[in-house]
């Protein structure tokens, strides 16, 4: 069943209308604390999702005379290629999988959009004849390398990380991204619109009601600790409540600010917390990396005085 006369399925037109939806509470939520960068990656993850969704349903139609056959089959097939693509960079950029840099910034050109380039744009422009299948036998090859090599990274990670809930939310995207490895065999075999749509866009939409709720429930423990904080008289007089709130600093990291600010150093925090200086000074680097400051100076004037 087609929407408004398009080749759009309605299927699609249901997932385009929800992921824009999660989209608007996204980007909202990312004015609230640009400091959240993560955020800012799964928002263009998602911009990206709305675009092959909008192009690859609408895409071909020789109803739209604007836009000729050719380029509209440029064009739906760039928006797989774009989304693939961009994966290895996002794991590396929200998740800091470093052991991917290589893969986002070479890898990915050269053995997902440099087919696309010749095969689905330079070929198919000079000849007219779009073969697909020859087109991508190498992004097949490498999208399976990619999900191991993400997989390999997020285990490495999470050993030396040893944070639970982090480990949960990156093994839940990497099991969004998975299906995308099926796009190459979609596109040998021609499936239909309904089976592509559902295959990679299911993951997303549960990933993204996951990310709201987390955000939801993140903001009100925050508030909650904050204010508990306040009133215990673990942070002392001049502070920004905003401040504290816009950083999104944890019950935990909000505890630690405190004792910083009283001019604690880590043994005497560890002993006060009854955690180890270890876990305090990754606590600490957490909270630098969240406010952008590089020294506990500079630290406090941002929270305090800015």
């Amino acid at each position: 069943m087609l929407v408004f006369g398009t080749q759009i399925h309605i299927v699609t037109f249901i997932f385009i209308v929800m992921e824009a939806g999660m989209f608007i509470f996204q980007f909202f939520y990312y004015q609230f604390r640009p400091q959240d960068k993560s955020r800012l990656w799964y928002l263009l993850l998602l911009a990206l999702l709305l675009f092959y969704n909008i192009t690859g349903g609408l895409f071909p139609d020789d109803k739209i005379t604007l836009i000729s056959i050719p380029t509209q089959m440029m064009i739906a097939y760039g928006s797989g290629f774009l989304m693939a693509s961009y994966f290895p960079f996002y794991f590396y950029k929200a998740f800091d999988l470093k052991a991917l840099r290589w893969h986002a910034l070479y890898g990915v050109p050269f053995f997902l959009m440099a087919p696309y380039l010749l095969f689905f744009v330079i070929v198919y422009a000079i000849n007219g004849n779009l073969n697909i299948k020859l087109g991508v036998v190498i992004p097949f090859i490498y999208s399976l390398v990619l999900l191991w090599v993400i997989l390999k990274a997020i285990r490495n990670h999470y050993k030396e990380d040893k944070n639970h809930k982090n480990a949960i939310e990156e093994i839940a995207v990497y099991c969004a991204v998975s299906p995308w490895t099926a796009m190459t065999v979609f596109s040998w075999f021609q499936v239909s619109q309904l089976v592509e749509v559902l295959c990679t866009n299911f993951g997303f939409i549960t990933i993204t009601i996951i990310f709201i709720l987390k955000a939801i429930r993140n903001t009100r423990q925050e508030y909650e600790a904050f204010i508990a904080i306040k009133t215990n008289g673990n942070i002392q007089e001049g502070f920004s409540a905003e401040n504290f709130l816009t950083y999104g600093l944890t019950k935990r990291e909000i505890e630690i600010v405190g004792f910083i600010h009283r001019g604690s150093k880590n043994k005497v925090i560890a002993d006060s917390l009854n955690i180890s200086e270890g876990t305090v000074k990754k606590h600490i680097e957490n909270i630098f990396n969240k406010t952008g400051a590089t020294s506990r100076v500079e630290l406090l004037h941002k929270l305090y005085f800015k």
